[in-house]
């Protein structure tokens, strides 16, 4: 049997299963009366089982046929072969009349199975229209259903309210009705694209005509839809009103180009706009800028707080529009506490000096911020009449270097950008930035001049910087580019090592035991670390001490850093100098304060032959100081400052700066 049909039993199963039905169909044919309807039953038992179709009955009619005839039950086969035979008969008829049952059941299930599916297919189909009608209709966007030849088939509620239309009265027009008609014909030619297959869908900025005249700027996106057949059936196409979002988008793009504090134009704004003022500009008056920066800001917001500054630019920005409200200006807040202006001249503008004038006469007046009446002033760089053809950015930054000269040590003042003056500041900024790379590449070294007795004798050797160049520079000027960028602090410990080792070989050497004399820049006189690199060299190089002369200028004592350096290197061993001395009362009175041993008369004083310096050398040797005099070029003015009481002087008189090699000359 499991040959010929498949059955869902188990081999176990199988076999009682199938002897049971053995079992009753013995005993159905044993009975008296016989009676062949107990094996029609048997048969209906089997389809049952599983044992269906032409196949089963075949292999169940075969077995039995044979079988039962050689059971010993059933001998002889004469007595008993027409009941099997008619048994088996009655067996087929039941398990054909099962079987037909069985089929028609079967038929009568894959027919309600399929009925279901098309009755929820249908019912999908209507919930997904119902749906999709439901998500068009209540769209915030316009949704158009329009035929191939542009016909507005439905419409929801959103474009109606777009354009005024009713939905009726819009089924009656045509999509290209809609559209102004200077874009008729772009849109046609993208809807034919759709039709041919060159795009999914088409997406463009229109003019829809609104319903009392009116123009609607609107995002259009059209879609193409097909159908079973994969023809295509109708366009969607959805319709987004731009108007809201044109305003949005006007709102992001002023508060991009303007200050969210004060209201004013930022930079990027007052650039795009300089550029168009500048090639509109009178040919006779031209334009000018101006570029402020408030005093003591930083002050304000340290002391009062960050919400007191922002108050106080909202009051600055006011007033500078009273100030400029009768010339055609444009006023611009740029970071921080800085400011634009510019100005478009005309025959009744105002000079400059009256301009800035009126600005900081305006800020003197106190406005009074959470209880405290502030005032400030602003330091001002001015451009006047630059030239047409001028690129935005460096007129900026024109006004920007003018402002910062304003600025040098200085508070309310306004300075007018001067070309020539320019071009010198950016040369000498050029040899400041480029001065690492002339370092390292060995154009920077190291010389060395004699600072001499008036009485005869070397006082001491001072270490040079030189940079050798097509131009070369000396010292000072070395000094002057370094302080700007900070170089000077790793340039000047380079300094003090090389002439320290320099020192040592000559003691070593020549047995030569005169000071190093090294004077420090005002950027090095207040650098914290100051101290620690001067023990580095000294531990380094072996130089003692005492036989170390470091001087720093007059003028930074003022700052508590340089003094503290002052005050620990003496107390190390140093031997301490001021240079740049002036002789005046402040500077005779440092020394009183101050671990001083030597002063250097600074440069200006050496023709300075007056009485009065007389008088006052005289009372910076008392104090115990010895004076050297800086930049003594002449005989006539060593022997006067000899005279005067001074110790000893430097300068050409006494022998320029040199390589390492030739001060031994000096001291032979």
């Amino acid at each position: 049997m499991s040959g010929a049909i498949v059955v869902a039993h188990t081999k176990d199963q199988l076999d009682r299963e199938l002897r049971e039905q053995l079992d009753k169909i013995c005993a159905a044919l044993h009975r008296e009366p016989f009676e062949p309807e107990s094996l029609t039953r048997l048969g209906d038992e089997l389809v049952a089982l599983g044992y269906v179709g032409e196949a089963g009955l075949r292999c169940t009619s075969d077995v039995l046929g044979r079988g039962l005839l050689a059971l010993p039950e059933f001998q002889p086969v004469e007595r008993s072969a027409e009941r099997i035979v008619v048994g088996l008969g009655a067996l087929a008829t039941g398990f054909l009349a099962a079987n037909r049952r069985a089929v028609f059941e079967q038929q009568e299930s894959m027919q309600l199975t399929l009925l279901k599916a098309v009755r929820d297919a249908r019912w999908r189909l209507q919930e997904s229209e119902a749906r999709f009608d439901e998500v068009v209709m209540s769209s915030a966007s316009g949704v158009l259903i329009v035929d191939l030849e542009g016909r507005l088939l439905r419409a929801n509620a959103a474009i109606t309210e777009i354009l005024g239309h009713t939905a009726a009265e819009l089924t009656e027009l045509t999509l290209f009705d809609l559209v102004h008609p200077d874009s008729v014909a772009g849109l046609r030619e993208a809807m034919r694209q759709l039709l041919d297959g060159g795009h999914e869908r088409i997406r463009q900025s229109q003019r829809l005509l609104r319903k009392d005249g009116d123009v609607a700027r609107i995002s259009l996106t059209t879609s193409l839809l097909r159908d079973a057949d994969n023809r295509p059936a109708h366009f969607v196409t959805v319709v987004e009103d731009g108007t809201e979002l044109m305003l949005l988008q006007g709102e992001l793009n002023r508060q991009a180009l303007h200050d969210v504090l004060t209201g004013l134009p930022n930079r990027q704004y007052f650039s795009t706009y300089l550029e168009t003022a500048l090639r509109r500009a009178d040919p006779v008056y031209g334009v000018t800028l101006f570029h402020l920066d408030l005093d003591a800001f930083g002050m304000v917001c340290n002391s009062l707080g960050g919400r007191a500054g922002e108050r106080l630019l909202v009051h600055v920005a006011q007033r500078l529009k009273t100030v400029l409200a009768r010339e055609k200006a444009m006023i611009a807040r740029f970071e921080g506490d800085e400011f634009g202006i510019l100005v478009e001249n005309s025959a009744t503008t105002p000079d400059i000096a009256r301009i800035v004038a009126a600005v900081n006469d305006e800020l003197s007046e106190p406005t009074f911020v959470e209880g405290h009446g502030l005032a400030v002033s602003a330091s001002i760089g001015v451009v006047r009449r630059p030239s047409r053809d001028l690129e935005p950015a460096e007129l900026l930054r024109a006004a920007d270097q003018a402002l910062r000269r304003a600025k040098a040590g200085r508070r309310g003042q306004w300075e007018l950008f001067h070309p020539k003056q320019d071009a010198a500041d950016r040369r000498t900024q050029a040899l400041a930035v480029g001065m690492p790379g002339a370092w390292e590449h060995g154009e920077i070294g190291v010389r060395y001049r004699p600072v001499c007795g008036f009485a005869g004798g070397v006082a001491g050797v001072e270490a040079l910087l030189h940079w050798d160049r097509e131009e070369p520079l000396a010292h000072g000027e070395c000094v002057a580019l370094a302080d700007q960028t900070g170089l000077i602090l790793p340039l000047g410990e380079w300094l003090l090592r090389v002439a320290g080792g320099q020192a040592r070989w000559w003691r070593q050497r020549d047995g030569i035991e005169a000071p190093l004399v090294v004077d420090l820049s005002p950027v090095q006189s207040g650098d914290a670390d100051l101290v620690s690199r001067v023990v580095r060299v000294l531990d380094d190089t072996g130089l003692p001490p005492d036989r170390l002369v470091v001087g720093m200028p007059v003028g930074v004592l003022s700052v508590a850093e340089a003094a503290d350096n002052l005050t620990v290197l003496a107390d190390m061993g140093v031997r301490t100098a001021l240079h740049d001395f002036g002789l005046g009362p402040d500077d005779v009175a440092a020394l009183e304060s101050l671990p001083v041993t030597y002063v250097r008369v600074a440069r200006r004083l050496v023709d300075h032959r007056a009485t009065y310096v007389e008088a006052l050398v005289s009372a910076v040797r008392a104090s115990g100081v010895t004076i050297a005099v800086d930049g003594v070029r002449t005989a006539a003015q060593a022997d006067w400052w000899r005279a005067a009481g001074a110790d000893a002087g430097a300068g050409d008189y006494f022998g320029a700066a040199c390589p390492p090699g030739d001060v031994v000359a000096f001291f032979r």
